[in-house]
């Protein structure tokens, strides 16, 4: 079992430092660089400090009822359909089973060393993921706080909820393929990540195309960076050369949307000249011009499961990490 002297000695630190910034001692000053050391080094060794004795007066606020949440936005954090609503399902279930939200932040506020510093100072019970966060913050959330479930994300040692992307883009391609489509271009975000990452969506429409026999093209494969004005502006360039696609395939309703807008302001119409399709069924989709043909993502359902996974692994399951995706249903509309 480690002890606070190895803790001290992966951060190159005193014992007495480790034990101030574990015990939020403001006694004495020390820089962030210093805590967030100590914090990766516990991370990293696993010491677990005994708590210390607390009168009954103390007793009468249980933190054991307090969830953190992290959620996948780049924008304003209110702002998603997709990401609340699978939010609102996780807070739904959580207090129907009487815990309460300690906070809710964007993997950007987190990475704020005050925020972070924070959240590591009173740490809640447990935490639900919906980003995939960088192996340096993940180790200083799981020292701290170890019932952790993800949703979408990567992370081995957790237990996931979701849906599978690689499916879902298949299953996306394919329906445009039924309809006659062969070519077909693919709107997406971050489709190829850092250190070789591939969008599963993407990959998913990739293999759809290939069983098909149908190509590829590069020039169709738009990284908009889930931002709804660059994929205006890229479907509309998208639009402009010679031999246009006859298809699109959206990883997200939103990007659907942006494309329906783009197309519009530029005489294209949908789906005479150009079919599009999208992901997650948003509320908004049924009431785009034309209204969106989608395939619906059980996002509230996902955030239930969350949340009942997380109840569970406070209770004291003790189970292996569990992966459970939840189906995606079609919708079929009138933009293919």
């Amino acid at each position: 079992m480690a002890s606070i002297r190895d803790v001290a000695a992966l951060a190159g630190v005193s014992a007495a430092t480790v034990s101030r910034v574990l015990n939020n001692d403001t006694t004495y000053k020390i820089r962030e660089e210093t805590r967030s050391k100590v914090w990766d080094a516990t991370a990293r060794t696993g010491y677990k400090q005994k708590a210390a004795p607390h009168s009954n007066k103390a007793a009468a606020a249980p933190l054991d009822k307090r969830i953190g949440c992290i959620l996948s936005v780049t924008k304003d954090k209110y702002r998603d359909p997709y990401f609340m609503s699978i939010y609102a399902g996780v807070e739904a279930r959580l207090m129907e089973k009487g815990y309460s939200i300690a906070f809710l932040k964007t993997y950007y506020e987190v990475q704020e060393p005050e925020t972070l510093r924070a959240i590591l100072e009173a740490p809640p019970a447990g935490i639900i993921l919906m980003e995939q966060l960088s192996p340096s913050l993940y180790r200083s959330l799981r020292a701290r706080i170890p019932a952790c479930v993800g949703i979408d994300t990567r992370t081995p040692d957790i237990d996931i909820v979701g849906y599978d992307h690689f499916d879902a883009g298949m299953h996306l391609a394919n329906h445009l393929i039924k309809k006659g489509h062969q070519k077909i271009a693919f709107l997406g975000g971050s489709i190829f990540g850092p250190k070789g990452a591939v969008s599963r969506r993407y990959l998913g429409f990739a293999a759809a195309m290939h069983i098909a026999s149908l190509p590829v093209r590069p020039e169709w494969v738009l990284d908009c960076q889930w931002d709804e004005i660059l994929c205006i502006d890229l479907v509309k360039k998208l639009m402009a050369q010679p031999a246009p696609p006859t298809a699109i395939c959206a990883a997200s309703d939103l990007m659907a949307m942006a494309a329906l807008s783009a197309l519009y302001s530029i005489g294209i119409r949908v789906p005479e000249q150009v079919a599009v399709i999208g992901l997650s069924n948003i509320q908004l989709s049924q009431f785009s011009s034309p209204p969106l043909t989608t395939y619906a993502v059980p996002t509230e359902a996902i955030g239930q499961v969350a949340a009942d996974f997380l109840d569970e692994r406070l209770r004291g399951c003790a189970l292996p990490p569990r992966k459970l995706y939840l189906p995606i249903t079609k919708v079929v509309r009138a933009s293919v």
